[in-house]
């Protein structure tokens, strides 16, 4: 809200509570859903390091038009889909080491809090009902664009709302809206229906941490309308915190480019960790754009780190090699630095002539790396999960060695397409064929 950085300690000096945003469960999660997810799991590893109990709460949005338009199209039941894309989204995050939240509250099992949050604020003259519909009227919240920023015009362009005629003022949103037969619905003193997306976070914020929290996190899309209508609604958080956009290579991700990266098809051909690396290869307030050279980079960064820890035996770590990590974290979570910091003692580890402290400085770095989410594989077994990569890689190469002998020069090249596919370029000298990692 300051747009500044400043110390952060909870109202409770001994309990912390963050909540974050979680997805709406229409669909498989993309790059861009995976991104706060690990940022914020970062924010709460930190967190548990500091304060002496952390409660972070991180919902499921399970009614939603997407969910019933999705439903349609499927021929099943919303809950089906729910369910489905629930049960996907924890196995995705599992595989990018994301630890589940204390709490993870569904939308639906909250109908009750929503109902009478809705009640209070048109108690309050916050909201009004119209044809069947409540809605927030934002001229009665006098601070409302404070967090955004956003002025009257950009707030009616920007806002995802439905101009209707009963609407007091068109940038007014909806808290409740009528479904019909088919579609999910409760009963409610304006009749059957369900409820506005925004109302959603801020009950079952106020059931689970209370009317006041520490932080709210989520993505910067979030921070308008969502989090703007949030405050609105009474949700009270001392820190807003929002990661940045996630692009695909330079370009937004869209259905009409073709360009939305699937978590579960990226781990396909790349690891979780590695994954998880390149998303915080950036600072979480900076957009991060996704490249097949950025996962290449990521998984390389990853060799390197786990090299370092080959064939060391168990050790008691030094909490003074790791402060140049814990520093980094505590600096608005620079996770770029602490990823640099972590480079250092792997450097370290390969440098010092002392077997037992380059013992102590790799349980150092194993240590300092799992506030991250990375180093916690055996370092063998991540070297041999590569080395199957690496004879793939060799042995086309060897195939175009053969078949640039026999001057069978079309399927020569068309190896070496495939190749530059896989991330390698290869280079002809002197009657050897040598490949590298393409930069």
């Amino acid at each position: 809200m300051g747009r500044k950085v400043e110390t952060f300690a909870p109202r409770d000096p001994k309990h912390a509570r963050m909540y974050v945003c979680g997805p709406t469960v229409y669909s498989f999660a993309h790059i861009g859903n995976a991104r706060p997810a690990v940022v914020f799991d970062v924010l709460a590893r930190v967190l548990r390091r500091q304060v002496a109990q952390l409660t972070y709460a991180r919902n499921i949005t399970d009614v939603d038009d997407k969910i019933i338009a999705s439903a349609a199209v499927q021929g099943v039941t919303c809950d089906e889909i729910a369910a489905r894309f629930t049960e996907a989204y924890h196995t995705d995050l599992s595989a990018l080491g994301v630890v589940p939240p204390d709490i993870e509250p569904h939308a639906t099992a909250h109908i009750g809090p929503m109902i009478s949050m809705i009640e209070e604020l048109i108690d309050k003259g916050r909201a009004y009902e119209a044809e069947g519909h409540v809605l927030y009227h934002i001229p009665s919240f006098a601070d409302y664009g404070k967090l955004s920023g956003a002025n009257p015009d950009e707030m009616l362009s920007g806002a995802r709302v439905e101009v209707a005629p009963f609407k007091r003022d068109p940038r007014d949103f909806v808290l409740w809206k009528p479904s019909s037969a088919e579609q999910p619905g409760w009963e409610s003193p304006w009749g059957f229906g369900r409820p506005g997306w925004h109302i959603e976070c801020s009950a079952m914020i106020r059931t689970h941490l209370g009317d006041q929290i520490d932080i709210h996190g989520g993505g910067i899309d979030l921070r308008f309308p969502h989090h703007e209508n949030e405050i609105a609604q009474g949700t009270d958080a001392r820190f807003w915190v929002h990661n940045g956009h996630v692009t695909v290579s330079g370009a937004k991700m869209s259905k009409s480019l073709g360009n939305i990266l699937l978590v579960r098809d990226l781990l396909k051909d790349t690891p979780g960790e590695a994954i998880r690396y390149a998303l915080l290869s950036a600072h979480y307030r900076q957009p991060l754009d996704w490249t097949p050279e950025a996962a290449r980079a990521a998984r390389a960064a990853l060799d390197r780190l786990y090299g370092a820890l080959r064939d060391q035996p168990d050790a008691e770590p030094n909490p003074k090699d790791m402060e140049p990590v814990f520093a980094a974290l505590d600096d608005d979570l620079n996770t770029p630095a602490a990823l640099a910091a972590l480079h250092e003692l792997a450097g370290q580890v390969h440098s010092n002539p002392d077997p037992v402290r380059k013992m102590e400085i790799a349980a150092s770095l194993r240590e300092a790396g799992a506030l991250v989410g990375i180093l916690q594989q055996d370092a063998t077994a991540w070297a041999q999960a590569g080395a199957g990569e690496i004879a793939q890689i060799e042995a086309l190469v060897s195939e175009r060695a053969e078949a640039r002998a026999n001057r069978d020069w079309a399927h020569a090249d068309a190896l070496r397409d495939e190749l530059l596919v896989l991330g390698i370029e290869v280079e002809d000298v002197g009657g050897e064929s040598r490949w590298r990692v393409r930069a």
